[in-house]
């Protein structure tokens, strides 16, 4: 690591998952090559988005994509294309949204940080419902009929998290949106695997799903995916690229961009900021490849194996309990009987190697190892630091 080196800083071992803060996880070397392989010439950026237009649109069923710097870029441009559709002069008024629709409703129980990029876009977020399950006061959520009487005239789209465990459902939102001529934008940042989800939302009928690329999915961790009606995709893709040019210059492929659907050129876009670069369009699409060519399967028994190896090194701790959690994405559980799991946490960052696990249920007493971006050399230095600490 003599790049990470030469600058001071200490490359960790990140057993909590591909978290932005800690980087994100290490790249495939096919993926790394191809990168390295793009960053060598030069090439039009709207032909380059075309291409992978068509490869998301294959794999996803959906009518377009885009590929973002990130599934929070995805839901800034998904929030853009909403309100302006293909007019370019709403694009160039963004954040703005005098006389336009500039209301996105949400479940309330769907609230999160990462909701500031779709406030973004110069919309207000219309909160629905009460998510009494999770307050514990019963078992209700946000219903599909409490979106119908949230409607407004000033209602751009719906915005809905997608997860397990995600009220109301998707295909009822939907139902909703089509009745008032609205789409519905899906945050599936954190949805892969399964590798089914890639296409479960557009084929339960999301307008516009956003992806993040260096999760699971093994990306850049500065991509995404955004996938969805081609309009859409078009408005959003708009209010991305560099349009600092002669419109006699600018002939994108009209499948991507049908200029003959526009009055003209919009200037710069809100989302301009959220560039990517032709290194990360490549990786993006070479790790999603990758993704699909190994399987679901294959992956979780990659993982799983990890894991196992690293509960045998482990081995028995006085007052610690280890267990594997099986799912898509499985975890090594380590139950902290007889101590408070905190200092284990911050002893574990403090120290060298500086080790980063799930800390979520720190509070129960329970830390997590998440397999995502650990390397087969990391296990023994791992487990020696858990031993460490643990006993």
């Amino acid at each position: 690591m003599m790049a990470y080196a030469r600058l001071g800083v200490r490359p960790i071992i990140n057993a909590k998952g591909a978290a932005t803060r800690l980087s994100g996880g290490p790249i495939a070397q096919p993926v790394l090559a191809a990168m390295a392989e793009a960053a060598a010439a030069c090439v039009d950026m709207a032909e380059l988005q075309a291409a992978a237009s068509r490869r998301i649109a294959a794999v996803t069923g959906a009518e377009a994509g885009l590929v973002t710097s990130g599934a929070a870029a995805g839901l800034l441009l998904a929030t853009a294309a909403a309100v302006t559709g293909l007019d370019p002069g709403r694009m160039a008024r963004l954040p703005h949204t005098r006389g336009m629709k500039n209301q996105v409703l949400v479940a309330r129980s769907q609230r999160n940080f990462y909701d500031h990029a779709v406030r973004t876009a110069g919309v207000r977020l219309v909160e629905v419902g009460l998510p009494d399950r999770y307050a514990g006061a019963g078992v209700r959520d946000a219903e599909a009929w409490e979106f119908e009487d949230a409607l407004g005239p000033d209602t751009a789209a719906i915005l809905h998290v997608a997860g397990p465990d995600a009220q109301p459902e998707l295909p009822k939102l939907v139902a909703v949106a089509r009745a008032a001529g609205i789409p519905v934008i899906v945050d599936a940042a954190a949805q892969l695997p399964p590798a089914a989800n890639l296409r479960r939302f557009i084929d339960e009928g999301a307008d516009l799903v956003a992806f993040s690329g260096g999760k699971a999915l093994g990306g850049p961790q500065a991509s995404g995916i955004l996938a969805g009606r081609r309009d859409l995709i078009m408005a959003a893709a708009l209010q991305m690229l560099d349009l600092d040019v002669w419109l006699e210059q600018f002939r994108p492929d009209p499948d991507f961009i049908d200029l003959a659907r526009l009055k003209g050129l919009p200037p710069h876009g809100i989302g301009r900021p959220c560039k990517v670069g032709k290194e990360q369009i490549v990786g993006l699409l070479t790790a999603l490849d990758l993704f699909l060519a190994e399987g679901d399967d294959a992956r979780t028994a990659r993982w799983t194996g990890l894991l196992e190896e690293l509960q045998g090194r482990i081995g028995r701790i006085p007052g610690v309990t280890t267990g594997l959690v099986p799912g898509a994405v499985p975890l090594l559980r380590l139950d902290l009987a007889e101590r408070e799991a905190w200092p284990v946490v911050m002893a574990l960052e403090t120290g060298s190697p500086s080790v980063r696990l799930d800390a979520e249920r720190h509070r129960s007493g329970c830390l997590l190892i998440n397999p995502i971006c650990l390397q087969p050399a990391e296990l023994t230095p791992l487990a020696d630091r858990l031993r460490e600490v643990l006993a």
